[in-house]
């Protein structure tokens, strides 16, 4: 950044030298590959005086390709095939590539807009600002062209996923209902917290208290015995008492 404006700090350099007697030249190389993208690297203005300097055989082609890869291994694949691109073929390439994303979206849209027809809205209109001849015209400015990049990016899969969203969506229909009954049982349970301390509360209670019974119980038989010979002397007793009459 320089005064709040940002600055682009790299440089187009040459894995080989483009003309004879650069820095790691290669003969074996038509003038149409040395200009083509296997054979750029981006590099900082320190770098590439650096590859390029006095210590340049510190910087042998094989470096160089290594640094390309690991920078640029995702996007290589696409450029690979890439030379001599003048600006109306790069035009053609971006205005065949809108429409191919174009084509392949629409459908997905008209059957996302059934359940989210917000969304699918908002998805249409960065889909129609792609199939408009302005953009195919480099009409955008620089910001406009980042934000599409960034949007083509999050929505590299909306072709895959799209079906399943609506799919998902449908399933989902019902929601609405569903939650409202849901809401009223999670009410009637609230207290049942509290219902089942005092239900155990209640049934330790009543353990002690048949554990009681039984030890009660227990000791009935010995009870028993001594009810009828204290019976029988009664009984004993009494029959003297009326013979004394």
């Amino acid at each position: 950044m320089i005064n709040g404006a940002p600055r682009l700090n790299l440089e187009i350099a040459h894995v080989r030298a483009f003309e004879e007697g650069g820095k790691r030249y290669d003969l074996d190389w038509s003038v149409g590959e040395r200009n083509s993208f296997a054979n750029l690297i981006l590099l900082c203005h320190p770098h590439h005086s650096e590859i390029d300097g006095t210590n340049s055989d510190q910087y042998p082609v094989e470096l160089l390709e290594r640094w390309k890869h690991e920078r640029e291994a995702d996007g290589l694949s696409a450029l690979a095939g890439l030379s001599n691109l003048t600006e109306d073929r790069l035009g053609e390439m971006i205005s065949g590539a809108q429409t191919a994303l174009v084509t392949r979206l629409e459908p997905a849209l008209d059957e996302f807009a059934k359940t989210a027809p917000e969304l699918a809205a908002l998805l249409k209109v960065t889909v129609e600002e792609l199939a408009n001849p302005r953009v195919h015209g480099f009409g955008l400015s620089a910001d406009e062209i980042n934000s599409l990049s960034r949007s083509s990016d999050q929505l590299a899969h909306l072709q895959d996923t799209a079906f399943l969203l609506v799919d998902a969506s449908q399933k989902l229909a019902h929601l609405q209902d569903t939650a409202s009954t849901l809401a009223d049982a999670a009410s009637d349970l609230v207290g049942l917290s509290d219902d089942a301390s005092t239900l155990h509360q209640a049934a330790a209670k009543a353990e002690r208290a048949a554990s009681r019974l039984m030890d009660s119980l227990g000791g009935l038989p010995d009870s028993t015995r001594l009810l009828q010979v204290a019976a029988d002397k009664a009984a004993r007793a009494a029959e003297r008492m009326g013979n004394g009459y």
